[in-house]
């Protein structure tokens, strides 16, 4: 596992893009950091925003790489980023390896699997996880805090090794693999305890027996211990949180807000720039939950680095990473744009309000084929709308799950075509497929096995349940009809009518609802509802009296009219 992980790691450093705004984002970080190097600082916040598949996970264990120096095989990270010319701003240079000198712990973790199934209704759910990876961190036992606590006292009287040894004697097991369980282990601890001398019998029977009542844990009080740990492993020795998806694990709730501006602010104070807090989340900070007056303002100066990754940041990525082609390549793709471009500028429109971006010139044509320029956004807005709406629990939130991911698969679906082929938005589906809930999914599966529905008509529907929860684009046969493109010689009249076709099939099968121009996937239940309606009966006599009561009773008042 050790040497898979190490090869993971390589090639994450090794391929790591950085592209224009990243290389903003590291000077403005680093040059933040700095301040706590040689100094003291209680601005030690960081909060990096993006929406989901963004990249921002990725470019935080990038950080927690260089800020230990992490060496694989043989190679540190910070030289991936000098030798392959990756960064080329002497300054962000120096302050990288400036902070890669320095003696840094780095803790970093997805908050939600880190937390208690029910942790979130306690507004100190944020630093009960905090707590638990600084133990974990040590060695000490994350679940048991008051556990934690002993190990922690026997670790700085020197006889932690010495109670470990002792216990496995006793117990035959090894106290690592033992401690969880506590409430059944009682008797082996207060053994070792006693027979270590560290407390008499008694004394360690009521330990085991008061410890869980009598733990208490204050903000203060795990600012102190972050001190004390920075104190006692050196002079400039760091520690670093980077705690990913912290704004899904907020979800507005103001508490576990504030209770993270005070974590971040107390150890601002009693750590002086030595304990660091980067966060991650899809939304900015202000966005995250409305919090009141000089509460926010607190927050906001706590988080003063604040790093935002946009689509264009994912595009650059992909462009580099995915589509890099040969010169023989783009001149062969540039020929093929002068020659089709009013027929692709007719092929490929929207109706909507909101700008999608299309091919802008040739050679921007050449860079992004087989995509469409529209898709980098627009898939973003998916992936957050299904993360929202219709994600498998935690799963969609794996790096596999990324834009680069996605396109990379869509890519691959069609290495082996000739050029004239574009990607249509639906292939996109397949990857995502068995991230999303069974609500949804199940939908899908049905319409895959319904015998009167052609595969095209699946393929709409996928589209349609993709976009169901973005409001960037209007789910009407024009824009729809644009997803489907596959081709650049398509007949954008014939595909239409092919839409048009399937839509009226998916609403027979009440599978798409019709609202206007615009049409709506709908889930089981909402299938469910819309039967019922159309399997309502209403008698002849009932809309007689319905329609006599509108007329009579709210369009005309007056039922009665005198004539003179």
């Amino acid at each position: 596992v050790g040497q898979d992980d190490g090869e993971n790691i390589f090639q994450e450093l090794d391929e790591y893009v950085v592209t224009r705004e990243l290389a903003k984002h590291f000077r403005d970080f680093f040059a933040s950091y700095k301040k706590g190097l040689h100094g003291h600082t209680d601005r030690m916040g960081v909060w990096i925003s993006g929406f989901f598949g963004s990249g921002k996970s990725h470019f935080l264990k990038i950080l927690s790489y260089l800020l230990q120096n992490k060496e694989v095989n043989g190679k540190r990270a910070i030289d991936f980023f000098t030798d392959g010319n990756k960064l080329d701003d002497p300054m962000v240079i120096a302050d990288i390896k400036l902070a890669g000198n320095i003696s840094t712990d780095v803790i970093l973790f997805n908050i939600d699997s880190k937390s208690e199934a029910d942790a979130k209704s306690n507004k100190d759910a944020i630093i009960d996880v905090f707590l638990k990876v600084f133990n974990e961190m040590q060695g000490f036992c994350g679940s048991l805090p008051f556990l934690a606590d002993l190990e922690r006292k026997l670790s700085e009287d020197g006889q932690y090794d010495c109670f470990k040894a002792k216990f496995q004697e006793v117990s035959g097991r090894k106290w690592e693999e033992a401690r969880d369980e506590f409430y059944f282990i009682q008797d082996e601890i207060v053994k070792t305890l006693a027979a270590l001398g560290i407390m008499s019998e008694d004394a360690a029977r009521n330990w085991c027996e008061r410890a869980v009542d009598t733990y208490s844990l204050s903000i203060e009080k795990f600012a102190n211990l972050v001190r004390k740990y920075c104190e006692s492993k050196g002079e400039n020795h760091h520690v670093v949180f980077l705690v990913d998806e912290i704004g899904q694990y907020i979800a507005g709730d103001a508490r576990l807000m504030l209770n993270l501006q005070t974590v971040t602010e107390d150890l601002g104070i009693a750590c002086s720039g030595k304990a660091w807090v980067i966060v991650t989340s899809q939304q900015d900070i202000d966005a995250v939950v409305t919090v009141k007056g000089n509460d926010f303002s607190k927050i906001q100066g706590r988080f003063d680095t604040r790093l935002s990754l946009s689509s264009a940041n994912v595009d650059e990525v992909i462009r580099k990473r995915i589509l890099a082609k040969t010169e023989t390549a783009m001149d062969t793709l540039r020929l093929l744009y002068d020659q089709k471009e009013a027929v692709i500028k007719n092929l490929i429109t929207f109706t909507d309000e909101v700008e999608k971006k299309l091919y802008m010139s040739r050679d921007e044509f050449a860079s992004v084929y087989p995509f469409i320029p529209y898709q980098f956004n627009l898939l973003g807005h998916v992936l957050t709308a299904i993360r929202t709406h219709g994600a498998s629990g935690k799963h969609l939130a794996e790096g596999e799950r990324s834009m680069i991911a996605l396109f990379k698969e869509a890519a691959m679906h069609y290495m082996n075509d000739s050029e004239g082929v574009i990607v249509p938005f639906n292939i996109f589906y397949h990857a995502l497929d068995k991230f999303i809930d069974h609500t949804h999914r199940i939908v899908i599966k049905h319409a895959e096995e319904n015998s009167k529905l052609k595969p095209f008509d699946v393929e709409v529907l996928k589209v349609l349940f993709m976009i169901k929860y973005v409001k960037e684009i209007k789910a009407n046969v024009e824009n729809l009809t644009t997803l489907m493109v596959s081709k650049i010689d398509e007949d954008r009249i014939a595909l239409r009518k092919q839409v048009e076709e399937s839509l009226t099939q998916l609403i027979k099968q009440t599978l798409v609802q019709k609202n206007g121009e615009i049409y709506i996937f709908l889930t089981n239940e909402e299938q469910d509802i819309n039967r019922a309606i159309q399997n309502e009966a209403v008698e002849l006599g009932e809309i007689i009296n319905e329609t006599a009561a509108i007329i009579f009773q709210e369009l005309i008042k007056e039922p009665k009219y005198r004539y003179n």
